[in-house]
């Protein structure tokens, strides 16, 4: 069907029809059950399924760090920084090491900021062995399964491999001492030696209050079709083009920056959370990682995420629907975008919308401060809790080593 003949006949349908929220975690018409485990998971409730005892670092590895550059609070990185305000007054906690099931260690890897406020991950593994070897020598737990029982959160572009150049991240591998632990990362991609096998996805951070703000009346019509802003090309890291997204990036503005139903651009208007209000699709392409923040902001102004990533392990997929709430295509079928999306059925549109409009589904991508039920912290509490009991393998013998302390490179091995 072309496009002259889509638009006449079915986006004025969108402009009545189409479902609008009327904040965050509400919406204007009955929700959708989501079928199936999904929306049983969703409404877990993690507390007295789990023990968390959390470690009393230095503040030399948390608190300071934040005090020095407060801008770590609203980068995408900051989960790592809620995540411990959480734990200290969430009922998990435990103040009894012994009872525990699992361990967690605060530090904040991602709070080392350049003068844009872009994160730098250089120091970060440096950091990460100081502090596991101050709760190595300090307390016991550690050395029972050398972490086995711990997890830690490494929201980095390419997880606990601590660089945001996938080339570099690869050759660097996982931080050797991490390799046991349970890590709890933005980074998931099926096949990658950045993912450990049981790691857990969780979104990245987007300030709840924000968003909030820039809500707008939910009967506004979503009378823009597709809607994209962010780079194309990141000519400073990549001059050549092509390496940045696998070129997914570039081949959408070469395609469709002169198609009329693609609002696309590299600008980032002050109105960008209210475009999405007003488009139905949505795309979430991969940039020098598979995931973006984009994708927290389709899912909670209920515009349709296509997702451009191959291999992408998206956040807590046990517990989101993504094949019924969103749109995959292939990195190679980006030319064909158009087609792909004019082709969906008008009441698969809508009942894509209808799930979005779901409050759980919402409040799951979202650390609000207070927490509340069903949010991003109770999620991960539920991924804990769905690897419990922890196995007899876990534990070591006597005298037993697995880790090896003097694996990586060099720079590690400095003093932090």
């Amino acid at each position: 069907m072309g496009f002259c003949m889509w638009v006449l006949l079915f986006l004025p349908l969108f402009l009545w029809s189409s479902v609008g929220e009327k904040g965050i975690g509400r919406g204007s018409v009955p929700t959708e059950r989501i079928a199936g485990s999904a929306g049983d998971v969703l409404e877990d409730n993690p507390v007295g399924k789990l023990k968390v005892y959390v470690y009393e670092l230095p503040s030399k590895y948390n608190k300071k760090v934040l005090q020095k550059d407060p801008r770590c609070l609203t980068h995408m990185f900051a989960a790592e920084i809620f995540m411990h305000q959480f734990l200290l007054s969430s009922p998990v906690r435990t103040l009894n090491p012994s009872e525990a099931d699992w361990f967690y260690t605060p530090v904040y890897t991602t709070c080392d900021l350049a003068p844009n406020g872009l994160p730098l991950p250089f120091k970060s593994p440096r950091m990460m062995r100081s502090a596991i070897q101050l709760i190595s020598t300090k307390w016991p737990y550690w050395n029972r399964t050398e972490g086995a029982d711990h997890f830690f959160l490494v929201p980095h572009d390419f997880g606990a491999c601590f660089h945001y150049q996938e080339e570099k991240a690869i050759k660097r591998g996982i931080l050797p001492l991490l390799q046991r632990a349970t890590l709890v990362q933005t980074f998931g991609q099926r096949n990658h030696v950045c993912l450990n096998e049981g790691s857990i996805t969780i979104p990245p951070y987007a300030p709840p209050e924000k968003m909030q703000s820039h809500l707008i009346p939910p009967d506004t019509p979503r009378s823009i079709f597709v809607y994209f802003r962010g780079l194309f090309y990141d000519v400073n890291n990549d001059p050549e083009g092509g390496y940045y997204a696998r070129g997914a990036r570039a081949s959408i503005w070469e395609n469709f920056k002169n198609n009329p139903l693609f609002d696309i651009s590299t600008d980032h208007p002050t109105t960008y959370y209210e475009d999405m209000q007003r488009s139905i699709f949505c795309l979430c392409p991969l940039g020098w990682a598979p995931w973006s923040p984009r994708l927290v902001e389709a899912v909670i102004f209920g515009c349709i995420p296509v997702i451009i990533a191959d291999d992408i392990v998206l956040p807590f997929a046990d517990a989101i629907p993504w094949e019924e709430i969103g749109v995959f295509v292939a990195e190679k079928d980006v030319p064909y975008l158009d087609t792909i999306l004019t082709s969906i059925p008008v009441e698969v549109v809508l009942r894509k919308q209808r799930l979005l409009a779901n409050p759980s589904m919402k409040q799951a991508m979202l650390f609000p401060q207070p927490a509340q039920p069903r949010d991003a912290f109770h999620q991960i509490l539920n991924g804990l809790a769905r690897k419990l009991p922890h196995g007899k393998k876990i534990f070591l013998k006597p005298g037993q080593k697995i880790l090896n302390w003097t694996a990586g490179p060099v720079g590690d091995m400095k003093p932090w």
